[in-house]
């Protein structure tokens, strides 16, 4: 399928390592030009220096990297090396990808390389279907089960190191639960956030909210909040940033805004103080709220409400939080907004860096926005296809890394 390319073949697998002899023609004083035979054909391996050879893979695009690593077993090894993860970072400024899933029962999809313009037959590792809480940064992704919200998993999906995190405390199986990643850029360190809300019984108004986090450095978990809200319950988006924990809350009334933005230091120690103290209205109404840390900068992607039916999407826009007050950064053209086709008040969006990921539940075209160019285009087409009416699609985005591991 044009577009499309197999990305299973070229990952870390050592039963996929195929011992090929590369070589190249060359004019060297010893050979005797006149001679065809076999003795004249030279092995890169035997001309250059490793080092020198580890230059020249760590230029390479990161798939073209796991291209080479099945040439032979010296590749192999190459690439698979610490040292050659390290360096080639240094080199490789990727940017950020996006996984978009085949369907609802399978961890199967296709990754999209903005650079290169494709698609990559991609299969997600440790997850036995989508549905699933997922949170990105710096090259490592964090799944959460839907079920019990009890099990979390970190893993560099390049790589496919990973780690199982030990339970996280407070209630299983929460009403609403919303998961961030913050992966420290020079340390590698990371700290996993999750927020917890469940309804008192019988009662839609309030609401057990709980924050747990997750140090790697200590490899324990903390619970600094547990607090009973009364108006308002956690939503399922969050996000951390400059080591605030970010999140959205709903109202359980019917009047006023129906978000709310809360916010939690999560290197300050529990205190007396509410959570209700922290909020920052929304900049409008808002059909749904998406939270992404772009360049330490907190970035809202929010489906604007009509002004009479606040429940209806008429617009998409796009938001960067400076202090307690919203800067509006772009707004989608209306032309991008109808390519959609029929778009649900709910939507998937997430980013890194620059880029800013939008897509419908309801079909797989994958909107991009450039926060540096302020540029809105389509992402080369997806190879999913959408096989029945009711079909969703979702998807996420994550950095593609080949030094960070869990």
């Amino acid at each position: 399928m044009e577009g499309e390319t197999s990305w299973i073949d070229y990952q870390f697998d050592d039963n996929k390592t195929r011992e090929l002899d590369l070589r190249v023609f060359d004019s060297y004083p010893e050979l005797n030009d006149d001679d065809n035979s076999e003795s004249n054909l030279i092995s890169i391996d035997s001309i250059l220096p490793d080092d020198l050879l580890e230059r020249i893979l760590a230029l390479l695009p990161i798939v073209s990297i796991f291209k080479a690593g099945a040439v032979s077993r010296k590749w192999y090894e190459i690439v698979h090396s610490r040292r050659f993860l390290c360096n080639a970072s240094r080199v490789l400024v990727p940017k950020p990808w996006y996984f978009m899933f085949t369907g609802s029962d399978e961890p199967n999809g296709y990754a999209y390389d903005p650079m290169d313009r494709k698609w990559y037959s991609f299969q997600l590792p440790y997850i036995e279907t989508s549905s699933c809480f997922i949170a990105s940064s710096y090259g490592l992704v964090c799944f959460m089960d839907n079920d019990s919200r009890s099990e979390l998993y970190v893993c560099n999906l390049i790589t496919k190191d990973h780690k199982k995190l030990v339970e996280p405390p407070g209630q299983k199986f929460p009403d609403y639960s919303a998961l961030a990643l913050s992966v420290d850029s020079l340390s590698h360190s990371y700290t996993a956030a999750v927020v917890k809300s469940k309804q008192i019984p019988n009662n839609f108004i309030q609401w057990n909210l709980s924050i747990h986090f997750y140090s790697s450095e200590t490899g324990m978990w903390v619970s600094p909040v547990k607090e009973l809200m009364t108006g308002w319950r956690g939503g399922d988006d969050s996000v951390i940033c400059d080591g605030v924990l970010y999140f959205l809350v709903h109202s359980t009334t019917l009047t006023g805004n129906q978000h709310a933005l809360a916010t939690f230091n999560l290197s300050s120690r529990p205190s007396n103080g509410l959570l209700i103290d922290s909020f920052i209205p929304v900049p409008c109404s808002l059909t749904c709220g998406r939270l992404m840390n772009m360049k330490g900068k907190l970035v809202m992607v929010g489906g604007i409400g009509k002004q009479d039916r606040p429940g209806i999407i008429k617009g998409i826009g796009i938001w960067a939080l400076k202090g307690r007050d919203w800067e509006e950064v772009s707004r989608m053209p209306h032309r991008f907004f109808q390519g959609f086709g029929e778009f649900d008040d709910v939507f998937a969006s997430s980013g890194f860096d620059n880029l800013v990921y939008i897509q419908s539940y309801g079909g797989p075209a994958l909107l991009v926005f450039d926060m540096s160019s302020r540029q809105w285009k389509w992402s080369q087409k997806c190879p999913v296809a959408k096989r029945f009416p009711l079909q969703l699609f979702t998807g996420f985005c994550f950095q593609p890394r080949l030094e960070t591991a869990p």
